[in-house]
């Protein structure tokens, strides 16, 4: 078992910044060996954050083959764009670095089944970062799960609904931008591409409730956009009909809809909601099952064995008090990180750990390759006019009868109560 994990650092954009700053480098067992930007400024601002820690400098490069060919290097973590992000994994895997990657979309599924073939080539283990699986709620949803407790389940529904105008697709945005310098990529890819570009918040701890790649696998994806008016309106408001956001033709829906058919029977229900006004952000996750439900939107669950009534709304702080994973029942007790209610740091321990202990990855290569393919996939299904479309099985036959799970605190695919390993 290893003592500290040397980590190779690539990209520091806005979600790197933090995730830099407050999670991996305030790891007493982690050090930043490198970091890799092509930008200046990037360097200089994953510098600073060293610097503020009082760590030892990293060595500071803008060719990745810098961080590859480091012998100390045992991992790699890497937050640039979506576009290319997939390819840089397969490299680091290549090299014999444990990679961890943020979330996204991939552009074609041959991204995927490359990162697949890759991974069965080396054994090399690729984790994308996906912090909701760790979210405080689907965790105990999965504990309910296990313990039987919602019966058969038949559905599950989730969503990125989150107005993104303000937050991402235009912060600190020039007003006259010419057309080559679109500065944040997600807006870029909405210019040119209709599909659920981000499912992966809500789809990942629903794959993990389903036991996807583990006994079950997805059929087939149905799905369908609206009519794209909310960027366009925005941007007319905030720059000017005149301006050079109000007259792109943006080709993202305001609404995705996508329908899931899996192995088992169950349905899944993913929304991409990121164009159109609202008040609040939610992840809309519910699991049905033949004896209960966990809603997200009523922060409720009810089990058949409660009494029925409105009492069981807003009832999810009483129903942690029995129901809490055992994970974030000892986080909620020793105090809980900065970042997403927490879930950074926990989904960045999950990773290290791994590393540490020379094992594969709790969202492990399958898992990774299957949440990346749902753009492709939705994107492939809405210019078919919302056809379904087979969902290949990056498995190959192995969710039937996979290798044994690796249990510890930050298993995804049962639920296992370790006191040994410490969170801090």
């Amino acid at each position: 078992m290893k003592e500290k994990v040397k980590v190779g650092w690539v990209g520091v954009g806005r979600r790197a910044h933090g995730m830099l700053k407050n999670i991996f480098s305030a790891m007493e067992d982690v050090e930043i060996t490198a970091i890799c930007d092509i930008d200046e400024a990037g360097l200089e601002r994953g510098l600073a954050i060293i610097r503020e820690n009082k760590l030892p400098e990293p060595i500071l490069t803008k060719n990745y083959d810098d961080i590859l060919n480091n012998p100390e290097i045992d991992a790699i973590i890497i937050m640039t764009p979506w576009m290319g992000r997939v390819g840089l994994a397969i490299r680091a895997m290549r090299a014999g670095k444990y990679v961890g990657i943020e979330v996204g979309s991939a552009y074609d599924l041959k991204e995927c089944f490359d990162l697949v073939d890759t991974y069965e080539e080396t054994g090399v283990p690729v984790m994308m970062l996906e912090n909701c699986c760790y979210g405080r709620r689907e965790m105990m949803a999965l504990n309910i799960a296990e313990q039987g407790l919602f019966g058969e389940i038949v559905h599950c529904n989730g969503a990125y609904a989150h107005h993104l105008e303000d937050e991402e697709l235009f912060r600190e945005m020039v007003v006259e931008p010419k057309g080559d310098k679109v500065t944040h990529y997600r807006l870029h890819d909405y210019m040119l591409r209709n599909c659920d570009q981000y499912a992966t918040h809500e789809f990942g701890p629903i794959s993990k409730v389903l036991k996807l790649n583990r006994g079950n696998k997805l059929l087939t994806i149905s799905s369908m956009a609206s009519k794209s008016r909310g960027i366009k309106q925005y941007a007319k408001d905030k720059f000017g009909p005149d301006s050079y956001y109000a007259q792109v033709d943006y080709k993202q829906g305001d609404i995705v809809s996508s329908n899931i058919l899996c192995a088992g029977g169950e349905t899944i229900h993913l929304t991409l909601d990121t164009t159109l006004p609202r008040s609040y952000y939610s992840r809309e996750f519910t699991v049905r099952g033949t004896k209960g439900l966990c809603a997200e939107e009523r922060h409720s669950v009810y089990l058949d064995f409660m009494e029925n009534g409105p009492q069981n709304l807003e009832n999810e702080e009483e129903m942690f008090k029995t129901y809490d994973h055992p994970l974030h029942k000892e986080y909620v007790e020793l105090g809980e990180k900065s970042g997403h209610s927490g879930i950074d740091w926990l989904v960045g321990r999950a990773f290290i750990e791994a590393v540490k202990n020379g094992t594969n990855t709790p969202i492990d290569a399958y898992d990774t390759a299957l949440w990346l393919s749902i753009g492709p996939l939705s994107e492939a299904s809405i210019n078919k006019g919302g056809a379904p479309v087979e969902v290949p099985d990056f498995t190959k036959g192995k969710w039937i009868n996979r290798e044994p799970i690796v249990e510890g605190k930050y298993c995804l695919d049962k639920v296992c109560e370790d006191k040994n390993t410490k969170i801090y």
